[in-house]
C-alpha cells in the first residue's frame, strides 16, 4: 500500500468519543460512539453496557483515574445497577472514599481503577490500537461517516476477529523505565509540566524509592536527582 502524504494542516470534521468495554474472557467488544464526553453520556453508556449482560454473577470493571468515573453520580447508579442503597452524598464527599466504596466486593458492580498515569494497563488499550490501525488509517468527511466504519469494525471484530488477550509482559524492568521516563520529562517539560501531574508523579517516584529501591539502577537514581535539582535551580531564579 503507498503511504499518503499529508500536510499538518487538515479541516476537522467533527468528533466522535468512543465508550468500549473489552470482555476479557472472550474479547468481544461493546461500544458506543457519541458526540461528547460528558458525564450524563457515560452514564448512560454504562447502564446500556450492564442491561445488555444477561446474568446475576458480579461484574468486575477496569477505569482509569477520570473525574466521571467516581463521581457521586456514578456511585449512585452503580448502587442501583447492583440493587442496593447508595451511601449518601455527605458519607462519599471526598474523592478517595467515592474510589474506595466503587471498589469493594460488597455489591454485584465492582469498580477497579489503574493507577495514576497507568490508563496503558487496562486491556481495553490493546483493542483500541488495533482498532486505530484499522479504522483511523482514512479521512471521514463527518462523524456519522466514521461511527459507520467504526461500528462495521466492531461487528466484523465481535463475529471474527474476538480473542482473548494475553498478558505477556512481566513487569521486568517496569520501574527503571518509569524513573527515567519521568527524568526525561523533567528535563525536556518541566516548565511546561502541570503542577497536578508533578505533585502525583512525585509522589510516584516516592513510592518506588521507599518499595522499589534496589529495582533501579543508582545512576538512574542519581540522574533523577540531578534532572529535579537542575530544575529546581532554573524555577527558583
Amino acid at each position: 500500500m503507498k503511504k499518503r502524504l499529508e500536510e499538518f494542516e487538515y479541516i476537522r470534521n467533527g468528533t466522535m468519543d468512543v465508550f468500549a468495554f473489552l470482555n476479557y474472557a472472550n474479547g468481544k467488544i461493546y461500544a458506543e460512539c457519541h458526540g461528547d464526553h460528558k458525564k450524563a453520556t457515560f452514564l448512560e453508556v454504562f447502564r446500556n453496557h450492564v442491561s445488555n449482560i444477561h446474568t446475576i454473577e458480579p461484574l468486575h470493571y477496569v477505569m482509569d483515574n477520570l473525574s466521571t468515573h467516581n463521581c457521586y453520580a456514578f456511585c449512585q447508579l452503580v448502587a442501583e445497577l447492583s440493587g442496593i442503597d447508595c451511601p449518601p452524598e455527605k458519607e462519599l464527599n471526598k474523592q478517595a472514599k467515592r474510589v474506595e466504596w466503587l471498589n469493594s466486593d460488597t455489591k454485584r458492580i465492582v469498580i477497579h481503577f489503574t493507577p495514576f498515569h497507568g490508563s496503558w494497563l487496562n486491556l481495553i488499550e490493546i483493542w483500541f490500537g488495533i482498532m486505530g490501525a484499522k479504522v483511523l488509517n482514512e479521512s471521514f468527511c463527518s462523524p456519522e461517516s466514521f461511527k459507520k466504519a467504526f461500528d462495521s469494525y466492531v461487528d466484523e471484530w465481535n463475529s471474527l476477529l474476538a480473542h482473548p488477550f494475553r498478558w505477556s509482559y512481566d513487569g521486568k524492568g517496569l520501574h527503571e523505565k518509569t524513573v527515567k521516563r519521568f527524568t526525561k520529562m523533567v528535563l525536556s517539560k518541566g516548565e511546561q509540566l502541570e503542577l497536578s501531574f508533578i505533585s502525583k508523579s512525585l509522589s510516584l517516584m516516592v513510592n518506588i524509592f521507599e518499595n522499589y529501591f534496589e529495582k533501579v539502577s543508582s545512576s538512574t537514581w542519581q540522574h533523577l536527582i540531578d534532572a529535579v535539582s537542575l530544575r529546581y535551580e532554573s524555577i527558583s531564579k
